[in-house]
Protein backbone atom coordinates (compact mmCIF):
# COMPACT_ATOMS: atom_id res chain seq x y z
CA UNK A 1 0.00 0.00 0.00
CA UNK A 2 1.65 3.12 -0.72
CA UNK A 3 1.55 6.27 1.52
CA UNK A 4 -0.30 8.96 -0.39
CA UNK A 5 1.10 12.21 -0.76
CA UNK A 6 -0.20 15.91 -1.16
CA UNK A 7 -1.70 17.25 -5.09
CA UNK A 8 -1.93 20.78 -5.74
CA UNK A 9 -3.39 21.85 -8.67
CA UNK A 10 -2.35 24.57 -10.75
CA UNK A 11 -3.58 26.28 -13.91
CA UNK A 12 -1.38 27.67 -16.45
CA UNK A 13 -2.14 30.22 -19.59
CA UNK A 14 -1.63 29.03 -22.64
CA UNK A 15 -2.50 28.56 -26.16
CA UNK A 16 -6.20 28.19 -26.17
CA UNK A 17 -7.09 27.63 -22.71
CA UNK A 18 -5.39 26.66 -19.19
CA UNK A 19 -2.75 23.99 -19.04
CA UNK A 20 -3.09 21.80 -16.02
CA UNK A 21 0.18 21.44 -13.72
CA UNK A 22 0.22 19.42 -10.42
CA UNK A 23 2.90 20.17 -7.53
CA UNK A 24 3.38 16.40 -6.48
CA UNK A 25 4.18 15.72 -2.88
CA UNK A 26 5.60 18.06 -0.04
CA UNK A 27 7.40 21.44 -1.70
CA UNK A 28 10.12 22.16 0.79
CA UNK A 29 10.63 26.11 0.58
CA UNK A 30 14.56 26.23 -1.36
CA UNK A 31 14.56 22.59 -2.32
CA UNK A 32 15.45 22.41 -6.21
CA UNK A 33 12.47 22.26 -8.64
CA UNK A 34 12.15 19.26 -10.99
CA UNK A 35 9.45 19.41 -13.95
CA UNK A 36 8.02 16.16 -15.05
CA UNK A 37 6.31 15.51 -18.49
CA UNK A 38 4.23 12.48 -18.92
CA UNK A 39 3.71 10.02 -22.33
CA UNK A 40 1.64 9.73 -25.32
CA UNK A 41 -1.23 8.47 -23.58
CA UNK A 42 -0.52 9.04 -20.29
CA UNK A 43 -1.15 11.94 -17.56
CA UNK A 44 1.11 13.41 -14.84
CA UNK A 45 -0.05 10.60 -11.68
CA UNK A 46 2.38 8.03 -13.99
CA UNK A 47 4.97 10.36 -11.59
CA UNK A 48 3.03 9.67 -8.48
CA UNK A 49 5.90 6.86 -6.98
CA UNK A 50 8.82 8.84 -8.34
CA UNK A 51 7.70 12.31 -6.44
CA UNK A 52 7.10 9.83 -3.26
CA UNK A 53 10.72 8.26 -4.04
CA UNK A 54 12.44 11.83 -3.93
CA UNK A 55 11.14 12.31 -0.20
CA UNK A 56 11.17 15.79 -0.47
CA UNK A 57 14.72 16.25 -1.81
CA UNK A 58 13.13 18.02 -4.39
CA UNK A 59 10.13 20.49 -5.05
CA UNK A 60 8.00 17.86 -7.79
CA UNK A 61 5.66 19.73 -10.88
CA UNK A 62 4.45 17.05 -13.36
CA UNK A 63 1.96 18.61 -15.97
CA UNK A 64 -0.87 17.22 -17.86
CA UNK A 65 -0.10 17.49 -21.54
CA UNK A 66 -2.44 18.76 -24.27
CA UNK A 67 -4.95 16.58 -25.17
CA UNK A 68 -4.16 14.68 -22.47
CA UNK A 69 -5.69 14.16 -18.39
CA UNK A 70 -6.80 18.00 -16.96
CA UNK A 71 -5.40 19.12 -20.31
CA UNK A 72 -7.31 17.64 -22.28
CA UNK A 73 -10.09 20.03 -23.73
CA UNK A 74 -7.17 22.10 -24.95
CA UNK A 75 -7.19 22.37 -28.30
CA UNK A 76 -5.17 21.65 -31.40
CA UNK A 77 -2.36 22.65 -32.50
CA UNK A 78 -0.74 19.40 -30.61
CA UNK A 79 2.75 18.16 -31.47
CA UNK A 80 6.67 19.28 -30.40
CA UNK A 81 6.46 22.92 -30.83
CA UNK A 82 3.06 23.05 -28.48
CA UNK A 83 4.20 21.21 -26.25
CA UNK A 84 7.39 23.12 -25.73
CA UNK A 85 5.30 26.42 -25.97
CA UNK A 86 3.19 25.04 -22.89
CA UNK A 87 6.50 23.54 -21.34
CA UNK A 88 8.01 27.08 -20.96
CA UNK A 89 4.82 28.95 -19.83
CA UNK A 90 4.71 26.53 -17.19
CA UNK A 91 8.04 27.13 -16.19
CA UNK A 92 7.41 31.24 -17.13
CA UNK A 93 4.52 31.05 -14.48
CA UNK A 94 6.81 29.10 -11.84
CA UNK A 95 9.36 31.74 -12.15
CA UNK A 96 12.07 28.84 -12.83
CA UNK A 97 14.55 30.31 -14.99
CA UNK A 98 16.73 27.16 -14.84
CA UNK A 99 15.15 23.64 -13.76
CA UNK A 100 15.69 19.83 -14.20
CA UNK A 101 13.31 18.32 -16.28
CA UNK A 102 12.41 14.62 -16.45
CA UNK A 103 10.30 12.85 -19.00
CA UNK A 104 8.77 9.50 -19.71
CA UNK A 105 8.50 8.07 -22.93
CA UNK A 106 7.28 10.91 -25.55
CA UNK A 107 7.78 13.15 -22.46
CA UNK A 108 11.66 12.48 -23.08
CA UNK A 109 11.47 13.33 -26.51
CA UNK A 110 9.60 16.48 -25.31
CA UNK A 111 12.14 17.22 -22.81
CA UNK A 112 14.81 16.86 -25.38
CA UNK A 113 12.92 19.18 -27.96
CA UNK A 114 12.84 22.05 -25.28
CA UNK A 115 16.40 21.59 -23.95
CA UNK A 116 17.30 21.85 -27.53
CA UNK A 117 15.53 25.16 -28.12
CA UNK A 118 16.27 26.57 -24.44
CA UNK A 119 19.21 25.24 -23.15
CA UNK A 120 19.95 28.52 -20.86
CA UNK A 121 16.33 27.11 -18.91
CA UNK A 122 17.78 23.43 -18.02
CA UNK A 123 20.24 22.32 -15.78
CA UNK A 124 19.52 18.74 -16.26
CA UNK A 125 17.53 16.18 -18.69
CA UNK A 126 16.68 12.96 -17.59
CA UNK A 127 14.58 10.55 -20.26
CA UNK A 128 13.12 7.78 -19.07
CA UNK A 129 12.88 5.07 -21.67
CA UNK A 130 12.55 7.92 -24.90
CA UNK A 131 14.17 10.39 -26.02
CA UNK A 132 16.00 8.16 -29.09
CA UNK A 133 14.47 6.56 -32.52
CA UNK A 134 12.22 3.60 -31.91
CA UNK A 135 13.99 0.68 -33.81
CA UNK A 136 11.10 0.04 -36.76
CA UNK A 137 10.33 3.25 -36.77
CA UNK A 138 12.54 4.62 -39.41
CA UNK A 139 11.41 5.25 -43.06
CA UNK A 140 7.87 3.20 -42.09
CA UNK A 141 4.58 5.50 -42.26
CA UNK A 142 4.29 7.37 -38.97
CA UNK A 143 0.42 6.94 -38.08
CA UNK A 144 0.64 2.69 -39.47
CA UNK A 145 3.27 2.38 -36.88
CA UNK A 146 1.66 4.46 -34.12
CA UNK A 147 -1.25 1.54 -34.91
CA UNK A 148 1.19 -1.45 -34.15
CA UNK A 149 3.55 0.40 -31.69
CA UNK A 150 0.71 1.65 -29.43
CA UNK A 151 -1.93 -1.46 -30.47
CA UNK A 152 -3.96 -1.47 -27.15
CA UNK A 153 -2.97 2.34 -25.97
CA UNK A 154 -4.72 3.54 -28.73
CA UNK A 155 -7.84 1.01 -28.58
CA UNK A 156 -8.08 2.12 -25.25
CA UNK A 157 -9.10 5.46 -26.35
CA UNK A 158 -12.20 4.26 -27.97
CA UNK A 159 -13.77 1.93 -25.59
CA UNK A 160 -16.17 3.46 -22.89
CA UNK A 161 -16.65 1.99 -19.52
CA UNK A 162 -19.72 1.96 -16.99
CA UNK A 163 -18.14 3.22 -13.97
CA UNK A 164 -14.82 3.88 -12.24
CA UNK A 165 -13.89 0.24 -11.04
CA UNK A 166 -14.69 -1.09 -14.54
CA UNK A 167 -11.67 1.06 -15.78
CA UNK A 168 -9.58 0.23 -12.98
CA UNK A 169 -9.94 -3.24 -13.31
CA UNK A 170 -9.12 -3.28 -17.09
CA UNK A 171 -5.52 -1.52 -16.05
CA UNK A 172 -5.08 -4.25 -13.76
CA UNK A 173 -5.59 -6.79 -16.44
CA UNK A 174 -3.05 -4.97 -18.70
CA UNK A 175 -0.13 -7.23 -19.53
CA UNK A 176 2.53 -4.59 -17.93
CA UNK A 177 1.34 -4.89 -14.52
CA UNK A 178 1.40 -8.51 -14.36
CA UNK A 179 3.63 -8.21 -11.10
CA UNK A 180 2.89 -7.16 -7.71
CA UNK A 181 5.46 -4.51 -8.25
CA UNK A 182 2.49 -1.42 -8.35
CA UNK A 183 0.79 -0.04 -6.22
CA UNK A 184 -2.85 -0.71 -6.38
CA UNK A 185 -3.51 2.50 -5.00
CA UNK A 186 -0.93 4.60 -7.81
CA UNK A 187 -2.42 2.48 -10.60
CA UNK A 188 -5.65 3.55 -9.51
CA UNK A 189 -4.95 6.78 -9.22
CA UNK A 190 -3.24 7.23 -12.59
CA UNK A 191 -6.62 5.36 -13.96
CA UNK A 192 -8.89 7.87 -12.29
CA UNK A 193 -7.11 10.82 -13.52
CA UNK A 194 -7.65 9.69 -17.01
CA UNK A 195 -11.60 9.16 -16.71
CA UNK A 196 -14.36 12.05 -18.40
CA UNK A 197 -17.76 11.73 -18.87
CA UNK A 198 -20.54 10.49 -16.89
CA UNK A 199 -21.62 6.80 -15.82
CA UNK A 200 -21.87 4.34 -17.73
CA UNK A 201 -20.06 5.99 -20.72
CA UNK A 202 -17.30 6.84 -19.22
CA UNK A 203 -13.52 6.83 -21.25
CA UNK A 204 -10.14 8.22 -21.49
CA UNK A 205 -9.50 11.72 -21.27
CA UNK A 206 -7.04 10.82 -24.08
CA UNK A 207 -7.80 13.01 -27.15
CA UNK A 208 -6.94 10.87 -29.94
CA UNK A 209 -6.38 13.50 -32.23
CA UNK A 210 -3.64 14.67 -29.82
CA UNK A 211 -2.17 11.58 -30.08
CA UNK A 212 -2.12 11.37 -33.87
CA UNK A 213 -0.46 14.37 -34.46
CA UNK A 214 2.43 13.32 -31.55
CA UNK A 215 2.41 10.59 -33.48
CA UNK A 216 2.37 12.26 -37.06
CA UNK A 217 6.04 13.67 -35.60
CA UNK A 218 7.80 10.42 -34.76
CA UNK A 219 10.37 10.83 -37.71
CA UNK A 220 11.29 13.46 -36.10
CA UNK A 221 10.98 13.01 -32.59
CA UNK A 222 14.73 11.29 -32.18
CA UNK A 223 16.65 14.18 -33.49
CA UNK A 224 16.56 16.29 -30.54
CA UNK A 225 18.32 14.02 -27.91
CA UNK A 226 21.86 13.73 -30.32
CA UNK A 227 22.15 17.79 -30.39
CA UNK A 228 21.78 17.79 -26.03
CA UNK A 229 24.08 20.23 -25.20
CA UNK A 230 23.38 20.32 -21.27
CA UNK A 231 23.75 17.41 -18.79
CA UNK A 232 21.74 14.13 -19.71
CA UNK A 233 20.91 10.95 -18.53
CA UNK A 234 19.01 8.40 -20.44
CA UNK A 235 17.24 5.52 -18.40
CA UNK A 236 16.18 2.71 -20.51
CA UNK A 237 13.58 -0.17 -19.82
CA UNK A 238 14.60 -3.92 -20.66
CA UNK A 239 11.09 -4.55 -21.42
CA UNK A 240 8.42 -3.32 -23.75
CA UNK A 241 5.14 -1.52 -23.52
CA UNK A 242 3.27 -5.35 -23.23
CA UNK A 243 5.91 -6.32 -20.66
CA UNK A 244 7.61 -8.13 -23.82
CA UNK A 245 10.90 -8.72 -24.63
CA UNK A 246 11.23 -5.87 -27.04
CA UNK A 247 12.36 -2.64 -25.53
CA UNK A 248 11.66 0.89 -26.51
CA UNK A 249 14.91 2.03 -26.08
CA UNK A 250 17.60 -0.83 -26.69
CA UNK A 251 20.10 -0.23 -23.94
CA UNK A 252 22.47 -0.45 -27.23
CA UNK A 253 21.78 2.10 -28.44
CA UNK A 254 21.40 4.47 -25.37
CA UNK A 255 25.11 3.47 -24.70
CA UNK A 256 26.07 4.72 -28.20
CA UNK A 257 24.55 7.36 -27.68
CA UNK A 258 25.97 8.68 -24.48
CA UNK A 259 28.98 7.38 -25.84
CA UNK A 260 28.94 10.80 -28.08
CA UNK A 261 28.89 12.89 -25.31
CA UNK A 262 30.92 11.24 -22.97
CA UNK A 263 31.46 14.39 -20.55
CA UNK A 264 27.41 15.67 -20.15
CA UNK A 265 25.89 12.15 -20.90
CA UNK A 266 24.87 9.18 -19.68
CA UNK A 267 22.93 5.48 -20.11
CA UNK A 268 22.02 3.21 -17.54
CA UNK A 269 19.72 0.34 -17.96
CA UNK A 270 17.13 -0.54 -15.16
CA UNK A 271 16.71 -4.36 -14.41
CA UNK A 272 13.23 -5.92 -14.10
CA UNK A 273 11.35 -3.08 -15.73
CA UNK A 274 8.91 -2.23 -18.57
CA UNK A 275 7.78 0.60 -20.33
CA UNK A 276 4.93 1.44 -17.73
CA UNK A 277 6.73 0.36 -14.61
CA UNK A 278 9.98 2.33 -15.16
CA UNK A 279 8.36 4.92 -13.27
CA UNK A 280 4.90 3.82 -11.35
CA UNK A 281 6.22 0.11 -9.94
CA UNK A 282 8.53 0.85 -7.01
CA UNK A 283 11.54 -0.90 -8.48
CA UNK A 284 11.38 1.28 -11.39
CA UNK A 285 10.37 4.68 -9.49
CA UNK A 286 13.52 4.45 -7.23
CA UNK A 287 15.60 3.95 -9.53
CA UNK A 288 14.83 7.33 -12.04
CA UNK A 289 14.01 8.77 -7.90
CA UNK A 290 17.81 8.06 -7.36
CA UNK A 291 19.41 8.92 -10.68
CA UNK A 292 17.31 12.96 -10.22
CA UNK A 293 18.76 12.97 -6.74
CA UNK A 294 22.26 12.47 -8.43
CA UNK A 295 21.55 15.07 -10.90
CA UNK A 296 20.45 17.63 -7.92
CA UNK A 297 23.51 16.99 -5.74
CA UNK A 298 26.03 17.47 -8.83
Amino acid sequence: MSISIPIDQLDVEVSGGKLAAFRLGEQPPGAPLVVMVHGITGNSRAWLPVARALDERARVVALDLRGRGASNELPPPYGMAAHTSDLLALLDQLGAERVVLAGHSLGAYIVAHFAVAHPSRVDSAVLVDGGLPIPGSEGVEPQAFADAFLGPAIARLRLTFANREEYRAWWRKHPAFANDDISGADLDAYADHDLVGSEPELRSSVAEPAVRADAGELAQLGRAAPQLAVRAHLLCAPRGLLDDPNPMQPIAHAQAWAAQGPQLRTATLIADVNHYTITLGAAGASAVARTIADVLRD
